[in-house]
């Protein structure tokens, strides 16, 4: 049987043999791209340390050092509430491993999050080449610490001693085994997997002892994470309901379950809508961040990575089935998650009683009284 060294493709309806031999045409456009080129670098000692504008907490300190002991001896998980400081949390592996001179990548499924990554890593080590390597950005593939979409992990096949793998539960990384084999192709090293919402393949690693598993339950500035409120209604008393709430001055984050109704709606309220499909995502989000825009509509593309100040939350129709739990965990977890705005609402707005609502509710209430015991 053949096997695709690149995306470990088994299928032989994929496999062709043409003028340079047999290839899969799953990959192939992959490795119609240069792929990035060893290079070396005169280091300087200090480089590698990593500034913060702030301290650690001190639930952020231990998890931060457990994570340090645990990769340098084999993989980990950590689940870490959204808000908790993800980033914050594997700096200090990041800088152990570019002391020991090793090669460190951070994937992440989705470009908006890869851009913004960067300036936050940026400013955490300013003496070092933290490179983007998304669509847009492939000019320059190599540097100190490279930060790439998980697609561009086909260019750094063997690679990394060190890679970080960000939201892997989040489209359009969960499930895609060809993605998943360009990040296994792409470390030859240690991994850590870092989400809110794990799935059941992770978890089942961690029960069989083939990661270890970390948790962080709290954010930093000290309040729970806000377990969002269900209202019940029909479809119509919904989206009526709906226009009445966001006529106040709050700024509302809203999502819908379809770009459709993300259209729909954003025409009805007057002000910017964002999908799979919009042109100037960027603009868009930015619009929204400067408070130029106070309400925005937006399907799942918005539910993580994201991060607005002093807004409040709605879903529409959460019952719908494109709402699972982990999406309506990161959802209700863009509410208060700065030091300026640790509070928020967050109202699930559903015309039945959802396994996906409730459970997303009892996950967020087991959270918060882990740490706070209520």
């Amino acid at each position: 049987m053949n096997i695709c060294p690149m995306c470990s493709n088994r299928d032989s309806r994929y496999f062709f043999i043409g003028t340079r031999g047999e290839y899969c045409r799953k990959c192939v456009m992959f490795l119609s791209s240069v792929e990035a080129e060893s290079g070396k670098r005169d280091w300087n000692c200090g480089d590698e340390q990593y500034l913060l504008d702030y301290p650690l907490t001190v639930h952020q300190q231990m998890a931060s050092v457990q994570i340090r002991q645990k990769v340098a001896l084999g993989d980990v998980l950590v689940e870490a509430v959204c808000g908790a400081g993800k980033t914050e949390l594997v700096l200090g592996a990041i800088e152990d491993a570019l002391l020991a001179r090793k090669k460190v990548g951070w994937a992440i499924p989705r470009r908006q999050v890869v851009l913004e990554l960067k300036e936050r890593l940026s400013k955490a080590f300013p003496l070092l080449a933290v490179i983007a390597v998304c669509q847009g950005y492939t000019e320059k593939t190599d540097g100190d610490l490279i930060l790439c979409t998980t697609h561009q992990l086909y260019r750094y096949r063997d690679w990394f001693d060190l890679l970080i793998l960000d939201e892997p539960d989040a489209f359009p990384y969960k499930g895609n085994d060809m993605l998943a084999s360009f990040a296994r192709n792409a470390c030859r090293g240690r991994m850590i997997y870092l989400t809110a919402t794990p799935d059941v393949k992770l978890l089942c690693e961690v029960k069989e002892d083939r990661m270890t598993l970390v948790q962080l339950n709290a954010r930093p500035h000290g309040h729970p994470v806000i377990v969002p409120k269900v209202l019940v209604m029909p479809s119509a008393v919904c989206f009526f309901y709906l226009l009445q709430l966001v006529r106040d001055s709050r700024r509302w984050l809203i999502f819908v379950p379809t770009r459709k109704i993300a259209r729909l709606l954003a025409w009805f309220l007057q002000t910017d809508y964002l999908t799979s499909e919009s042109e100037g995502k960027e603009a868009i989000i930015e619009r929204f961040r400067s408070n130029e825009k106070r309400m925005l509509v937006a399907t799942t593309i918005l539910e993580r990575g994201v991060t607005f100040e002093g807004i409040d939350v709605v879903v529409l129709f959460a019952d719908h089935p494109v709402f699972d739990v982990a999406s309506l965990i990161q959802i209700s977890g863009r509410v208060g998650r700065s030091f300026l705005f640790p509070k928020g609402e967050c109202i699930f707005l559903s015309r039945n009683k959802s396994l996906a609502v409730f459970g997303c509710l009892k996950k967020i209430q087991d959270a918060n009284r882990s740490v706070f015991g209520v």
